[in-house]
């Protein structure tokens, strides 16, 4: 887990496999940031979503 990102944009076709991806994040550790946006590319609907890793706990701990 030490080599994880701070923030990540995740993008795709929005589909099952996106939502997947979300969610192992969200497992991980990360919490979603702002709100999703999409598009159309013309043949499929193209998703974004901000992730942020979530360190309180660890930032909290050091400052003791």
């Amino acid at each position: 887990m030490n080599n994880q990102l701070k923030y990540r944009l995740i993008t795709g076709k929005d589909d099952a496999s996106f939502c997947q991806r979300i969610s192992k994040l969200l497992d991980e550790g990360y919490v979603l940031y702002g709100s999703p946006s999409c598009t159309f590319n013309g043949q499929d609907v193209i998703v974004a979503q901000a992730v942020i890793i979530n360190n309180k706990s660890n930032n909290s701990t050091e400052e003791k």
